[in-house]
């Protein structure tokens, strides 16, 4: 049987009251969220104390706690599970620079740079940015989130919101642009 159909059906059982389902799901997903904790981790300052499996971990705990219904398919779960992780990491941000008011847990946004390569941003200004983006598109906000923090395709994005591929790419470009303004103006203001 196809994984991803597995996984489908195990959510379909899950969203019917099936609370073993879920516990059964994870371990068929298990490699893709350690890549996506990578992925999340390798943006992060070197000597973070979350290690990929930690991040991994404590997403799952708080997918425990999630509503069923939120979960459609195996793209949708990953993307949701991917989502948590980023905000664990921007909890930790916070509750760091809450503890050390001179900076703050740093990435670079190798996905969202539109001028400069290396650009490094500190990972609250980012969720900040991004949570003003989603309140003035919130489509653009699904898809930065899916893509940048999901780690899903172009064709995985439209996929979970059901929408073309064109229209992902639109999206994604445009939101971007509007991110880099955002932290360009947010630096401007900071300094």
């Amino acid at each position: 049987m196809d994984p991803s159909l597995s996984v489908t059906n195990l959510l379909a059982q899950w969203r019917a009251g099936d609370q073993d389902s879920l516990r059964n799901v994870f371990p068929l997903v298990y490699s893709e969220l350690k890549r996506l904790a990578r992925s999340r981790l390798r943006n992060e300052r070197p000597n973070h104390t979350l290690q990929s499996t930690a991040l991994v971990h404590e997403a799952y705990l708080r997918l425990l706690k999630s509503d069923p219904e939120r979960f459609e398919n195996r793209d949708h779960f990953l993307a949701v599970a991917s989502l948590l992780m980023r905000q664990i990491l921007v909890d930790y941000a916070r509750q760091r620079n809450a503890a050390k008011r001179d900076g703050g847990c740093m990435l670079t946004l190798d996905g969202l740079n539109v001028a400069a390569k290396s650009q490094e941003v500190d990972i609250v200004v980012l969720d900040d940015a991004l949570q003003k983006l989603a309140r003035l598109d919130p489509q653009q906000g699904r898809v930065v989130e899916l893509r940048y923090f999901g780690g899903l395709s172009i064709e995985e994005t439209a996929r979970a919101l059901a929408v073309s591929p064109a229209t992902v790419k639109r999206e994604w470009a445009s939101a971007r642009i509007w991110l880099h303004r955002a932290m360009i103006a947010n630096a401007v203001y900071e300094a």
